[in-house]
């Protein structure tokens, strides 16, 4: 067997692989994703038997993580089969679809998990083109806070879903690491800024809801039984106004001309204090302002436009 960039070659069963997914897959140090890849055609088989699938094409270009097509089912129904790597930020997206239960999400029909790989048997959403492709940003805003106000429910005594800070956390000692290794890339006050909100803020909120931690425009697909349902959710219990963050990460241009302001109006939509969603948004500015080429330019630009 032979991994190429856009295929899976056996002897019996060419998997087309999606173009982010096989890109990533490429990069000299994703041996684990390569590896994963190779897998997928017996993964694939199993779960086209399991589930009596006629599965299609994955859809492009895709994500990295994950493969993703339309299939049906024995009896005609039109649905999704995504076969996901897991990894730490998505590990409860199985139990989040099953929480929400398609109120605001597609909805989840089957799933079940392999020491590596979560199987996910999915609503299929159609038309299917994204919020961000189909409408102007002030109406995606509309729209998003709209379905954040649905999904943000207290998970009931027991539940599994790990808090946000654990995702702080995380991020927070990557970012200490970058601070380290890249001293001049950002004011050393203002990167210490960010990393005190990543270590402690989430603390602070009084409201703990499931959050998706990733829902923009991308994540946001035209459907039938809903005008717009959420797709590919990462939860994690916490503070709402975390959740408005990365909806407005997705739109740099905005943001570089009044960072504030947006902050204002989601918190006006979201019914969340607007000093919250900027706290978090320094935070994730100056986290995105180590990365290469014009994205952390921007967003250090925008850090500073944040500063306390």
């Amino acid at each position: 067997m032979s991994v190429h960039p856009n295929r899976i070659d056996t002897d019996t069963n060419p998997v087309p692989i999606p173009r982010t997914l096989a890109e990533f897959a490429a990069q000299p140090d994703e041996k684990e994703w390569r590896d994963w890849i190779a897998r997928l055609p017996a993964l694939l088989a199993d779960v086209r038997a399991r589930w009596g699938l006629d599965v299609g094409a994955p859809y492009e270009p895709g994500g990295m993580c994950s493969w993703v097509a339309p299939a049906r089912t024995a009896s005609g129904d039109q649905v999704v089969l995504k076969l996901g790597i897991r990894h730490d930020e998505s590990e409860h997206e199985i139990d989040g679809l099953r929480f929400w239960d398609g109120d605001g999400t597609a909805r989840l029909y089957d799933a079940f998990t392999t020491d590596d790989t979560a199987v996910l048997l999915l609503e299929r959403c159609l038309p299917g083109f994204s919020l961000k492709k189909e409408l102007p940003e002030p109406k995606q805003d509309e729209i998003i806070a709209r379905l954040l106000r649905r999904l943000w429910r207290e998970p009931p005594t027991g539940h599994l879903f790990r808090p946000l800070q654990s995702m702080c956390d995380d991020w927070g000692d990557s970012l200490e690491r970058k601070i380290e290794q890249y001293p001049d890339s950002l004011d050393g006050g203002l990167a210490r800024t960010g990393l005190e909100i990543f270590r402690g803020y989430a603390a602070s909120t009084h409201r703990h809801v499931l959050l998706c931690t990733d829902l923009h425009g991308d994540n946001v697909l035209a459907a039938q039984r809903e005008p717009w349902l959420v797709i590919d959710p990462k939860p994690y219990v916490g503070d709402p106004a975390y959740d408005a963050v990365q909806h407005l990460l997705n739109g740099p241009g905005r943001l570089e001309s009044d960072p504030r302001g947006l902050c204002q109006r989601m918190a006006h939509l979201l019914d969340v204090d607007a000093e919250r969603i900027a706290h978090w948004l320094l935070a994730r500015c100056v986290q995105e302002a180590y990365s290469s080429g014009d994205w952390g330019r921007q967003l250090g630009a925008v850090a500073h436009l944040l500063a306390p």
